[in-house]
Order: C-alpha cells, then structure tokens, then sequence
C-alpha cells in the first residue's frame, strides 16, 4: 500500500481512511494516508466536514502537512491554520520550495507572516520576501525563484563543473537559463546541449533566445494563454527592465486553468470557488443573501411588467401560456452570445479594434435564428389556436428578442470588463432581466396595441 493510487482509486480509499479514523485504528489510517498523494489529501480534506477533518489533519505527517496545505483553497487553508501554534506553522515550511512557502505566508496572518519569515534561512527570506512583492494574481506571484542561471560569457565545462557543485538540479528543471553579467534574460540553455557539446563552446553559441519571458506583473490568466499558444513546459520570469526573477512551471499553470475553470463555474450562481463545502450555514447564507436579494429585484421587474398588461391577459388566456417561450428562448440565446464574448474576453482574443466585428457578427446571427424560429413557432401557434393575428404578434416578439438577446449577451460582458467587473460574475443575471423583461414588454405590449386596441 505504499504505492501511491491513482484518482480512481480515491472514493473507496476515501471512506476507509474516514471509517478508520471514527475507529481509531491508527495502523489502518497511517497505511492509508501513504498510499495517497497530497493532492488527494487535500481533496479528501475539502470534502470532509468539520469534525472529521480536524482529526483527519492531525494525524498527517508534518512533513507532508505543507505539501497539503499548497493544494487546499483559501477558506479550507485558513480555517487550518488559525489551529496551528507557530512553531507548527514554521516546521510545516521547511520542506517546501519557494512558491508554496509564498502561497503558505500569504495565507497567514501579518504577525504569523513575521515569525515564519524570520524562522527561515537568508536566502529563503529574501526569495520569499522577493515573491511577495507581488500581487498573487501576477506572474510574479506565481514564479518559483528556485533556478539555475549561468552567464553566457562562460564555457560549458565551467557550466558542468557547477552543476557536478550543486549535486542536483530544482524539480522540473529542464532547461538553464542563460543571463548576462548585469543578470538581464537572455535566453535558455536546454540541458541536452551541455551534453553534446565539446567542454570549450561558449554559451552564447548554444543559447536558444527565441524563448519568451514572462513580466513579473503579467496576470495570471495571461501566463496561462502564454503557456497554452507556445507550448511551454517551463518560461523565466523577468522584472520590467528584463532582470531575471524567477521561473513559473507548467504544474503552476494546470492550477491557473483549474482555478478559472472553477470561477467561471460558480461565479455563474453568485458563488465563490474558494469556500468551504461545509462553512458553517449562517456564513454561506450571508454571501449568498446578496445575489438572492438582486435575482429577486430582477425577478419583480419583470413581474411589474406583466403586470401592466394584467387587463390584456385576463382577455387573452393564450398569451400566459405563450411568454414564457419567448423569454426562454431570448435567455438561452442571449447566453451563447455571453458565454462566446466571456471566453474571448478570458484568452485575450476580444480586444477593442475586434469587438465592434465581433457585435455586428452576433447581432447578424441573433437576426438569422431570430428569422429561423419567429417562422416556425408563427407556424405552430396559427396551427394550435387557428389565430393568424397572434401567431404573427409572437412571431415579431421572438424575432425582436432574439436580437436583442444578442446585442445584450455581447455589449453586457463588454462594458463589465471595461468597469473593471469580472463579466462571469455579473453577465448571468444582467441577461436575464433584459431578455424577460424586454420578452414579456414586447409581446404582451404588441397584443395590447394589435389586438385590443
């Protein structure tokens, strides 16, 4: 069992690990617990309430505890933390590499950040120190300083020599990278070079400069989109003048892209990623309480619209049955237009000289379904209430909405951005009351003015 298993694994593992825990039987718990990864752990101890995590914790090794803590999100890490006496925080750091101890220190409190930092050697400190001059959203506060640079004015014999020094290389270190004497990126040396090549080659006739570097202040989604259009494995991180920082790896970036898979996931329901499954209720009723509250203005909107045709209803029973299609089909349109503007926001492809052809596009395509459908759904409601006059006031209905479903899902995502808005966040809701309320004001509005008038 001292294998580690893989995620199918994980559920069965799972509920032993838990039933071992309630029966104390500390043989089984420790076999389990070295036959899962960190990352398994971590999950195991999100998914996992309150009182059978604490215990769960405490029984984790302290030498793996901040492996964990790295994988665990904000309010599970914190609410761990606040347990934990400050020589236990500064054991858990030890064994961890630079940008896991940052994420670790900016996960605590500032008197805590202080003990932790001085706890640490010198060169620890000031890499740490170093990282935390950066917003953890930016690249710089991401970057791992663990890297081997070598200058480019030396040979690869000298190179060699330093390596056969340090005894071995930081995880994940395919490549060196090469700077010049002032320490300005230059470029990287992969390592197959220096062993295929004669002692006495200067670096300089090896290094690949086409490599591209990352500014320190770069923000996280952008080094993603980095590493996705050039398919890098590891890129340099440098300051604004081109001063080698530091190194971001492609694991550090599969957590980016998890990370915005999860936001846009909940931001959609006015949710966090980052909290706890099992917060306690009166604390998730809170955040939740805000959203709630604005759904439900949008909601009396719309109610205060069918509310000024109630007279036109009353004589037209037909149309309570029918505005409900129009304001769902507005909806989902009104989506695929937000959701195709919210992911070309996201990967960097929506920029102001393309967003005026990207509308005109959207508005062309919301006209052309709002054409195709106002065709056939007339032809289906003249067919079931034998009434030309309604089938054609629903058929405009449906066609005005889905463009205007259209224009919204685009211009709605676009303005959030440029009010600095996160458009995942907002978008859901803003649509909805434009494409209900617009639906029920239009329809209701031409069979008032057609048919009672």
């Amino acid at each position: 069992m001292s294998e580690k298993l893989l995620s199918s694994d994980k559920a069965t593992l799972t509920e032993q690990l838990l039933k071992a825990l309630d029966a104390g039987d500390q043989n089984t718990l420790q076999t389990l617990l070295q036959a899962l990864s960190e990352e398994d752990i971590a999950e195991i101890l999100e998914a996992t309430p309150p009182e059978q995590r604490n215990p769960l914790w405490d029984q984790l090794p302290p030498d793996i505890q901040g492996e964990v803590v790295g994988h665990l999100n904000d309010e599970v890490k914190s609410t761990l933390l606040e347990r934990l006496e400050d020589h236990e925080i500064v054991e858990m750091a030890e064994d961890l590499e630079t940008d896991e101890l940052t994420d670790l220190v900016q996960s605590l409190e500032e008197n805590d950040k202080e003990k932790v930092l001085q706890a640490l050697d010198d060169n620890e400190r000031q890499a740490v120190e170093k990282a935390l001059r950066y917003p953890e959203d930016t690249a710089g506060g991401l970057m791992n300083t663990d890297l081997v640079a070598v200058r480019e004015d030396v040979t690869v014999g000298v190179v060699l020599r330093y390596l056969r020094k340090l005894g071995k290389l930081p995880d994940n270190m395919h490549e060196l990278y090469v700077q010049d004497r002032k320490g300005y990126f230059v470029g990287v040396l992969p390592i197959t070079e220096l062993l295929t090549h004669d002692e006495d080659t200067l670096i300089s006739q090896l290094v690949d400069k086409s490599q591209p570097s990352i500014k320190a202040f770069t923000p996280t989604k952008e080094v993603a989109h980095l590493f996705e259009k050039y398919d890098l494995i590891a890129a340099p991180v440098v300051d604004e003048n081109g001063i080698l920082l530091g190194r971001i790896t492609v694991d550090d970036v599969v957590d980016i892209i998890r990370e915005e898979a999860e936001h846009a996931q909940m931001a959609s329901a006015g949710l966090d990623e980052d909290e706890d499954l099992f917060a306690p209720p009166v604390k998730s009723a809170k955040r939740r309480t805000f959203w709630l509250g604005i759904n439900l203005l949008t909601a009396i909107a719309a109610s205060m619209v069918i509310g000024l045709f109630d007279g036109t209803i009353q004589q037209i029973v037909a149309l309570a049955v029918l505005m409900p299609i129009i304001a769902s089909m507005g909806g989902i349109a009104g989506t695929q237009t937000a959701t195709i503007v919210i992911r070309a926001i996201a990967t960097g492809k929506l920029t102001p000289s393309n967003s005026r052809a990207l509308l005109l596009k959207e508005l062309a395509v919301g006209f052309l379904n709002g054409l195709t459908w106002a065709v056939l759904t007339g032809v289906a409601v003249a067919y079931l209430y034998q009434d030309l006059s309604l089938a054609g006031i629903f058929s405009a209905a449906m066609m005005i909405n889905l463009i205007a479903a259209a224009l919204a899902g685009a211009l709605i995502p676009l303005i959030l951005h440029r009010l600095k808005i996160d458009p995942a966040l907002a978008s859901g809701l803003l649509l909805t009351t434009v494409t209900d309320t617009l639906g029920f004001f239009v329809f209701l509005g031409l069979a008032t003015w057609l048919l009672l008038k």
